[in-house]
């Protein structure tokens, strides 16, 4: 990242009116993975935000900075559901109208959620399959009706939203900090953190994290160039994304040392280890960070690298869940012991 940027995003998360609705979320040392691994482990627990999702931040940082005239016109977004519940929550609290456009195989649980933070200020349209099919659906309204866009990641607030997360770890972590592991979907987090942690830290990796069936930024950042996927899995419904934002893209080539992917059974894995160290069910792209994580350090043991006494920390992004899938991951999480 050239300097002038760094130093741009660099104030506008310092500036970043986060915490009217955002928390302060706690820095938790995961005993058992710390154990397990010989390592530090400490886990970012955004799990714990009002609405169960770091997405709040961003959300509510860009609704905040828009003029009276644009909030009075109404907001609109795309979104697989923790950014729709972010959108949802601000629009009630700034007394704006948001029309939220949802993926049709979004969780009863999300859908159900944005409907209870918005009350009267919100309206749902189901459309498509894919964030993306909903994405080029709000895009239509919103130039029918004039509506400012809150992007989930692909925005400069919402981005710089989403850094205060990095502000915070530093200002957190009470030994010297190795990697930051950071699950990836349109890539607003990692851009967010990373822009933040360079500018600071610079020798603290920042590891993104994404399923193998939604590796639209690893195979960008391998290419160069931003990929549009074919089609992507929804397993990880919050970071199911075919193509990463333009802006997230530009910075990630910049501040991402490296892109980890993990499947199925990996992330069900980290979903019941999270759970024994904060007694918390994390929603798939909320395990993701714990999952590379975990990949990383068994990469490092396998190469007989060093890892003891290493510090190092995973963002747990979400946990809305849908309670009817924990069967599946119960069973899932076994097969990759």
């Amino acid at each position: 990242m050239k300097a002038s940027d760094g130093q741009d995003y660099l104030a506008k998360i310092l500036d970043a009116r986060v915490y009217d609705l955002a928390t302060v979320t706690p820095l938790q040392r995961a005993a058992t993975l710390s154990q397990r691994f010989g390592s530090h482990i400490y886990l970012k627990r955004e799990d714990m935000q009002p609405i169960f999702s770091f997405k709040l931040r961003g959300a509510y940082n860009k609704m905040a900075g828009l003029s009276r005239a644009e909030r009075d016109r109404g907001v609109i977004c795309a979104s697989a559901g923790n950014h729709a519940q972010g959108v949802a929550l601000s629009a009630a609290r700034l007394g704006c109208k948001a029309l939220i456009v949802m993926p049709t195989t979004t969780p009863q649980i999300k859908v159900e959620a944005v409907r209870a933070l918005g009350h009267s200020c919100v309206d749902i349209i189901l459309h498509g399959h894919t964030y993306s099919e909903a994405s080029d659906h709000a895009a239509a309204l919103a130039a029918q009706g004039q509506l400012s866009v809150v992007h989930p990641f692909d925005d400069p607030d919402v981005i710089a939203g989403q850094g205060t997360i990095g502000m915070e770890i530093l200002r957190q972590c009470p030994r010297p900090l190795h990697a930051i592991f950071v699950a990836v979907g349109g890539g607003g987090l990692i851009a967010g953190i990373g822009a933040y942690v360079k500018q600071v830290r610079p020798g603290i990796r920042i590891i993104g994290v994404q399923a193998v069936d939604s590796d639209a930024m690893k195979r960008s950042l391998d290419c160069g160039r931003r990929v549009v996927l074919r089609k992507v899995g929804l397993f990880s419904d919050g970071t199911a994304v075919r193509r990463v934002g333009r802006e997230t893209f530009r910075i990630a080539r910049q501040v991402v040392d490296e892109i980890l992917l993990v499947d199925a059974d990996a992330i069900c894995a980290a979903i019941e280890d999270s759970f024994y160290d904060t007694r918390t069910v994390l929603e798939p792209a909320g395990a993701l960070a714990v999952a590379g994580a975990q990949a990383y350090l068994r990469r490092a043991r396998g190469l007989g690298l060093l890892m003891h006494e290493k510090t190092i920390v995973a963002v747990t992004g979400g946990a809305n869940i849908d309670f009817k899938r924990l069967g599946l991951i119960v069973e899932r999480a076994g097969m990759a012991r």
